[in-house]
């Protein structure tokens, strides 16, 4: 259900399944990603070497008085780890632009797909939801992907590496050092099931929030218009208080991650210290060797601290690739056939048989048995009362829905196995809420046929009686409009939507209340571009305006999901039955 309060329902993936499929999005750039790894390696080894050359310089060198040798292990210290320092800087400029890249191409990945989804999707959940995933939920990616390849990787390699390297140099105290690992594990995978709960949740309450904040900020005029600026704020702080509280709710438990591992950390020094000393006193082995565990324990429990922190890490932000992958998942409902073809230019011969729809699956009929033939070129009107169907025959004829049963048919063919794309590039379809991008007036008129000439969108402007505003206008077709085009008036905005849909001359074309908006002055200037937009077109009108309905070839009266009138201006009002009525109740409105 579209609404802002509402959790919204998500397909959980399992981790395994998210982390494979995130690696995926790597793959463009696995041979960086490899010279990154490779460069992880190089570093590691020099780190796990260090300890190793200063046992030697303390029970070889310093024990036997061997300066040079000494002096030797020095320069070989300093010159590894100048190199490990310019390794170090080369590999977070290469992991940086890998990183980037890859959230680059998720992000448009995204966005490219939630464009192929049909309308039920938008009709679900408020846009604000929407872009709470395409922006927020993306960018919490960044730290997983960081993570993945500067903790994850190196972190278990360098664990491995310095675990090997401590049995190898004394077996005893080697096992100490690794003995408390399953029971840190065990604690560890207990917090992270909880803590990946509360971040649902706190993802579910954040999209909320934008969700509300982005519609409150949509209708900010009908707000003030009411004065209902305490009410959203009231709405807001409750929006802001459940945010709040489901995040220290999820931070409280992921923050006990760093206790368990420095407390591992500081009872695992303290055995290897009891142990070595015992193992020294008892001549077991060599001071210098308990100088090297020393370095090992802090390079052992360093990576195993590292990936408390991409744990952690990967437990705030799974939930936002879940979210991700949720809508990537979601299958369009509406969408050419596997391998159909192009419909081919039509004429508009339009058909609908035994037709019936319903929104939602368990929900009440909208059309119910809808059958009727529209001839190329022919002008039908659709008459009847709110929520009788109108609209949807007309969502069911652009093929933004399929019918639950019955066929569409436009030249014979069914409009659901042919290629959509072909199809809908042949529709003008101009809504009584009139959309203008924030770009110039030329550029939304050239939204209509994206390849059109200056000269082409100025004589389409004048065939409508747009012309004459626009070039009164400061910089005329290249004056920019406001978001939705709210500096202009609703009918300049309406002309504009003529003179974009006459550019894309379509075969069929749809008029939903298009010239609701428009006072009867400017109505009388736009009769002629409607009417030039409609010749040789087969069109159809919702609108209860004489002048638009009375000159239609054919006006269908629509109720209950039924058609239960057709017939011109004329015959329908000598049967005196539904349209009669819906006649003389606009009577007083209309100009006889």
């Amino acid at each position: 259900m579209n609404n802002i309060s509402r959790d919204e329902s998500m397909t959980n993936h399992s981790q395994r399944e998210i982390i494979a499929r995130l690696i995926k999005y790597l793959k463009p750039y696995k041979w960086q990603s490899g010279v990154v790894v490779v460069l992880f390696i190089l570093i590691m080894l020099i780190e796990v070497v260090n300890p190793y050359l200063l046992k030697i310089a303390i029970d070889d060198n310093i024990a036997n008085g061997d300066i040079n040798g000494l002096f030797v292990i020095g320069g070989i210290l300093v010159g590894i780890n100048l190199v490990g320092y310019v390794l170090s800087r080369f590999k977070f400029i290469l992991l940086a632009k890998i990183t980037n890249k890859t959230l680059l191409d998720i992000r448009e990945e995204l966005y490219q797909y939630i464009q192929t989804l049909s309308f039920d999707f938008f009709d679900s959940r408020p846009v604000g939801k929407i872009l709470a995933r395409v922006v927020g939920d993306v960018t919490s990616l960044k730290n997983l992907f960081d993570q993945t390849i500067s903790t994850l990787i190196p972190s278990i390699m360098m664990l491995i590496t310095v675990a090997i390297a401590m049995l190898v140099l004394n077996f005893k105290l080697g096992l100490c050092c690794i003995a408390l690992l399953p029971i840190l594990g065990i604690a560890m995978g207990y917090i992270e099931i909880n803590a990946d709960r509360r971040w649902k949740i706190y993802r579910n309450k954040r999209s909320a929030f934008n969700g509300f904040t982005h519609e409150d900020f949509s209708g900010i005029k009908v707000v003030q218009a009411f004065g209902n600026e305490k009410l959203t704020e009231e709405k807001f702080e409750g929006l802001v208080d459940e945010l709040s509280d489901t995040f220290v709710d999820a931070v409280r438990i992921q923050d006990t991650f760093w206790p368990c591992v420095e407390m591992s950390w500081g009872v695992g020094t303290l055995v290897v210290f009891i142990v070595g000393y015992k193992l020294f006193t008892g001549g077991e082995i060599e001071i210098g060797t308990l100088v090297a565990f020393c370095g090992y324990i802090g390079m052992f429990w360093r990576p195993i601290s590292n990936l408390t922190t991409f744990i952690n890490s990967l437990t705030t932000n799974f939930s936002a690739a879940d979210r991700i992958f949720d809508i990537l998942d979601t299958k369009a409902q509406i969408v050419s056939d596997k391998g159909a073809e192009s419909i081919g230019e039509i004429t508009g011969e339009v058909e609908f048989e035994d037709v019936d729809f319903k929104y939602e699956e368990n929900g009440r009929k909208i059309l119910d048995n809808v059958s009727f033939t529209v001839k190329p070129g022919e002008r039908v009107a659709l008459v009847g009362p709110t929520g009788a169907g109108k609209t949807t025959i007309i969502s069911l004829l652009s093929r933004f829905y399929d019918p639950v049963c019955g066929k569409v048919l436009v030249d014979g063919k069914d409009i659901k196995h042919v290629d959509l794309k072909s199809y809908r590039s042949q529709m003008g379809i101009m809504l009584q809420d009139t959309f203008l991008f924030s770009t110039s007036i030329k550029e939304n008129i050239r939204y209509g046929r994206l390849d059109a000439t200056d000269e082409e969108i100025i004589a389409a402007a004048k065939a409508v009686n747009a012309h004459e505003f626009i070039v009164r206008l400061e910089n005329g077709y290249d004056t920019e409009v406001n978001e939705r085009g709210s500096r202009l008036s609703l009918g300049q905005r309406q002309l504009i939507s003529f003179a974009r849909a006459l550019l894309a001359n379509p075969k069929i074309l749809i008029l939903d209340e298009a010239t609701s908006n428009i006072d009867t002055q400017t109505e009388i200037l736009v009769q002629h571009g409607i009417e030039k937009l409609m010749k040789d077109r087969t069109s159809f009108v919702i609108a209860h305006r004489l002048s638009t309905i009375r000159d239609c070839d054919k006006i269908m009266v629509i109720n209950h999901g039924q058609i239960v009138e057709a017939g011109t201006h004329e015959e329908l009002l000598k049967k005196q039955g539904e349209y009669h009525k819906l006649y003389t109740a606009q009577y007083s409105f209309i100009d006889a």
